[in-house]
């Protein structure tokens, strides 16, 4: 039996709740060889060193890339890309991959794939053919798209963009989002057992807000922050559950201001570095509404039955279920936006909501593409011209 090294990359923990279930099955599978190569915040304490809780689940962790990250500002991204390819070039040429799997759309991402590409290792991008046009993601996803060799797509329409941008359509397979997966195999906490771990009341208006830079945006992060915060103002009656934004530039400035704000609200506002998948899900099915400009508030909220508040740019270009609400990141509109998902009307048609980015069962569909495909043959890859 012909067993394939394949090296998976995580670098938030974001990211590792979305390609959770695809490690899972990759290291269960005895025609695979797990290769976990851990990075960027995962390895950060004010990030919560996330990494521990990966080393909880009980994956082995092949090999780690510090980004040596001091800040988020522009320089210093610029030059963990530049550390990060330098990394990855030695953690690739010590494990001998045959794929490498990337998800996303980050700059460690990029890293690593450009260090892939250039050891002539063919790399399986999840995520691909999306548009975030408030962001520098935007970018960091196509390029990576163009050093990929398998392409795996959330939904039709990307699939066609990625084909559009050149790639043989036989290359390209729509399998849905992997972070839906959770919903049909992740254990899910109750409402007793999530107010344990969190240590807190979950009774009434529950908010859950993530609130992250959007880097291509010229407004200020942290004053878009501040609108934010006082539009949560206007609901004294919420409790609000607070994430920390992502290592991205800019998102230091948010992390005091989401402290302060929930020392001078002590009773009804939580900060977590991370949740968690687990409590975090467990929290989607309990909240009136994800708040902020996460991905997760337009991809998994919906199979959730939540309603989510997406505010700014950041996910503009996204395919958009029903029970996402836009506005702009000023008082006013979020303030608006919020008493809407609050309106009974409204709320009575999140049953039905249909989400646009599939049921699950994506790790099954990836891992049977990883089993069929020719590894060096994937090398060469002709441009697929339309028409």
């Amino acid at each position: 039996m012909t067993v394939r090294r394949v090296a998976v990359v995580t670098g938030t923990r974001a990211d590792y709740g979305l390609l959770y279930w695809i490690i899972h099955d990759l290291y269960q599978a005895s025609d695979f060889e797990l290769q976990l190569v851990v990075t960027g915040m995962h390895l950060m304490p004010r990030f919560g060193h996330t990494i521990d809780g990966i080393r909880r689940d009980g994956f082995p962790i092949a090999a780690t890339v510090d980004l040596a990250m001091v800040d988020d500002s522009p320089r210093v991204v610029a030059r963990a890309i530049g550390l990060g390819t330098a990394g990855f070039a030695d953690v690739f040429a010590d494990l001998h991959p045959d794929v490498v799997l990337i998800l996303g759309d980050r700059f460690e991402a990029l890293a690593a794939a450009t260090a892939a590409f250039a050891q002539r290792v063919p790399i399986g991008h999840i995520h691909g053919g999306e548009v975030t046009e408030g962001t520098l993601d935007d970018g960091f996803r196509h390029a990576i798209t163009k050093l990929s060799a398998l392409h795996f797509t959330a939904a039709e329409p990307y699939r066609r963009r990625v084909i559009q941008m050149g790639e043989m359509p036989e290359r390209v397979f729509n399998v849905g989002a992997p972070g839906l997966e959770h919903f049909f195999r992740t254990p899910l906490l109750s409402k007793p057992e999530l107010e344990r771990e969190l240590g807190c009341p979950l009774d009434g208006v529950v908010f859950l807000v993530t609130f992250h830079p959007a880097t291509l945006d010229p407004g200020s992060p942290a004053q878009q922050c501040q609108e934010l915060l006082a539009a949560l103002d206007a609901f004294p009656q919420a409790r609000i559950v607070f994430t920390l934004p992502n290592a991205d530039p800019g998102g230091q400035a948010i992390i005091p201001l989401l402290e302060d704000y929930v020392r001078r609200h002590p009773g009804r506002c939580r900060l977590y570095a991370s949740l968690g998948q687990q409590r975090y899900l467990s929290l989607l099915r309990l909240v009136a509404a994800v708040v902020g400009n996460s991905s997760s508030g337009v991809i998994e909220a919906p199979s959730a039955g939540c309603a989510t508040v997406n505010i700014g740019d950041r996910q503009r270009g996204r395919l958009r279920a029903a029970s996402v609400i836009d506005c702009a990141p000023q008082r006013r509109d979020i303030e608006a936006a919020l008493r809407r998902v609050l309106d009974p009307v409204f709320r009575a048609t999140l049953a039905a909501v249909h989400n646009p980015y599939g049921s699950g069962d994506v790790a099954a569909r990836i891992l049977a593409v990883l089993r069929t495909v020719d590894p060096p043959g994937l090398l060469r890859k002709p441009f697929f011209d339309l028409g």
